[in-house]
């Protein structure tokens, strides 16, 4: 698609919109169908839930141990050291006790653990692929109104906050519940009053942490919105870093980046204000608790009501108890960002294909190579009644060669994506031998429809990977064929490296021409039934057009060969030209037949030819007013 026809085409569709923004809300209802189908996800790993669980058990059991042992220990401590008994073997097999259970806390945590971040893992493996599938098969459509920095988000941030929901949520719900709930039970059984006392600063702990956290949750959401445009700033700079330096713009690139990054630092800043905000009362809460504790158990150890021991049972359950009841805070953000990852996610997945193999699909069988328009007519989503093509009907047959022009925003580019199905037509048929593309497979038809655009994209490799992507088998000698078809071949081997020189992010180590020539070149190894230039030569020179347009004669003999092209001078050797405007057909012949005509094409051809008298004498121009800004 050439860059006014892509401009137009998304001035015509829907506007790009962040479909997946971090910041935007999530319905309720969503949030808690997400945590559902992760439920159910995480049931597809049984073994591994059950250890992990299993393991739980075991970490409760061993940590609301220690306090029990430790108070028998300090009573065992206190008898030998006032003569009661003379005995250290219940003390020394108190410590052997504690040592062992401390030892088997340990592994049951790191069993845990391991288990844990296991099956969230395994869910995180098994979303990535299906969103990169499901980013694979989404129309054109989709992407035409969606930010790929979305896309990227919601395939790697919002996939983090799913795979710790296990964890981080679930299996902690269960520490957390069974610790707190069996402990509390234990210290209140043994007296009231100080296990009330020992648990008071719970309650506060465990709202000022989720409070903290969810506080955090959401300026973490906004800072990775800005961090998000910090990063677009930067990649805009390194992208177009020859502009930059050839205005002489450094400062202004520089005070940008500054702005954005003091945003992103002020936030920063806020997120730390919060943590010591409440942090410090939770500490505060804690000791509080734990002095009154120790004057209350202290008083009953001198009136003989309790011992030594079991007071250091309560204060030893209160350090083990601090760290978790402050984890019911993580523990809440967990559910929270489980469930708004969750729901972006399956949004994501839940997005119908709108062009997709049809039931019972076969291979597009090529037997003529007849290619057909059937009134077609099409309008991008969003577009309302204003249609990009409209009735639209001709016929290319195998060895034809078929030039598209007409001005910018005519429909050009659009009618060769409608071909490979990129967008589906919204009224008649496009057929390939008779069959209606809509039913034959994706895949068999993108084999027999190439196309190669005005942009073309290369990847971060050797020229010989990227021309070789559509067939990677592909052998030397036919590289090297394709490459001298595309007239590349003498520039490649004049290289240090030929084909095994890597070209830069995007190709930026190639001109314009010489990335056009790689994708030709990349676009006849696969050998289509139909092959669509659009606009593929547009920063080559005419010379070298030319040589292309001779070497590729004998490969366009036996297929069905669409050229769209501005410069009319590409166009001679066609066989028929179609001149589109408002994305109809107007005028149909070959070169000389429309010059004969004296119409559109006739005007457009001089105005090529003699820019600067037109532009001398605009009232004088022959052929109609539109023709004007035709060949801009």
């Amino acid at each position: 698609m050439t860059q006014t026809d892509q401009t137009t085409a998304r001035g015509r569709a829907a506007p790009r919109e962040r479909v997946f923004r971090r910041t935007a809300g999530v319905d309720s209802a969503d949030g808690i169908a997400a945590l559902g189908r992760l439920n159910r996800m995480i049931l597809r790993y049984p073994g591994r839930v059950a250890v992990s669980l299993l393991c739980t058990l075991g970490v409760v059991a061993s940590q609301l141990s220690i306090p029990v042992l430790l108070g028998r220990a300090v009573d065992q401590t206190e008898a030998l050291a006032a003569g009661t008994i003379t005995d250290r073997g219940t003390l020394i097999a108190i410590a052997l006790t504690l040592l062992a259970v401390s030892a088997a806390r340990g592994a049951f945590t790191l069993l845990q653990n391991y288990s844990a971040e296991s099956v969230g893992h395994a869910l995180a493996h098994d979303l990535r692929l299906a969103v990169y599938d499901k980013v694979q098969r989404l129309p054109f459509s989709f992407h035409d109104r969606t930010h790929s920095g979305d896309l990227i988000t919601v395939g790697m941030l919002d996939l983090e906050g799913v795979r710790m929901y296990f964890s981080t949520a679930l299996v902690r719900t269960v520490l957390l519940a069974l610790l707190i709930g069996i402990g509390a039970w234990l210290l209140l059984s043994t007296d009231i009053l100080l296990g009330l006392l020992a648990l008071s600063f719970v309650p506060f702990a465990a709202w000022r942490s989720s409070v903290m956290q969810l506080t955090l949750r959401k300026t973490w959401l906004i800072l990775q919105e800005k961090l998000g445009v910090l990063s677009q700033v930067m990649e805009e700079n390194l992208a177009g870093i020859r502009v930059v330096r050839a205005f002489a713009s450094a400062p202004h690139e520089m005070g940008k980046f500054d702005a954005a990054s003091a945003d992103a630092l002020a936030l920063s800043h806020e997120r730390v204000n919060v943590r010591v905000r409440n942090t410090s009362p939770m500490t505060l809460a804690f000791f509080a608790a734990m002095g009154l504790v120790l004057l209350v158990g202290g008083r009953q150890v001198a009136a003989g009501e309790i011992t030594v021991g079991t007071l250091a049972t309560f204060l030893t359950f209160m350090t083990l108890l601090q760290m978790p009841v402050r984890q019911l805070g993580l523990m809440v953000n967990a559910y929270a960002r489980g469930s708004t990852c969750g729901a972006r996610l399956f949004r994501l997945l839940d997005m119908p294909v709108d062009i997709d193999d049809v039931a019972g699909a076969t291979d597009l069988q090529i037997t003529d190579g007849t290619l057909r328009f059937e009134n077609v007519s099409f309008a991008y989503p969003g577009a309302g009644d204003s249609r990009a093509i409209e009735n639209v009907s001709f016929t290319a047959r195998r060895g034809e060669t078929v030039g598209i022009v007409g001005a910018p925003g005519a429909g050009k580019s659009t009618m060769m994506h409608l071909i490979p199905r990129f967008y589906d037509v919204d009224a008649g048929r496009i057929t390939i031998d008779g069959q209606d593309i809509r039913e034959v497979s994706l895949s068999s038809l993108r084999r027999a429809v190439a196309v190669v655009q005005q942009d073309s994209f290369l990847f971060t490799t050797t020229i010989e990977n990227n021309i070789a992507y559509a067939d990677p088998f592909a052998g030397e000698g036919q590289i090297e064929e394709v490459s001298q078809s595309a007239q590349l071949h003498d520039y490649v081997a004049g290289l240090p490296h030929g084909y095994r020189t890597v070209v830069g992010e995007r190709g930026v180590s190639l001109s314009g021409g010489q990335r056009q020539r790689l994708s030709i070149a990349r676009t006849l190894m696969t050998h289509p039934a139909v092959l669509i230039f659009d606009d593929s030569t547009a920063a080559i020179d005419a010379g070298t057009e030319s040589r292309i347009r001779r070497a590729l004669r004998d490969y366009a003999a036996d297929r069905v060969t669409l050229i769209v092209a501005h410069r009319l001078g590409s166009l001679k050797h066609a066989d028929r030209i179609l001149f589109l405007e408002g994305g109809r057909v107007v005028e149909e012949g070959s070169h000389d037949e429309l010059l004969a005509k004296g119409g559109r094409y006739k005007a457009l051809h001089d105005l090529q030819l003699r820019p600067d008298a037109d532009m001398l004498d605009d009232a004088a121009a022959p052929g109609p007013a539109h023709m004007q800004g035709a060949a801009e």
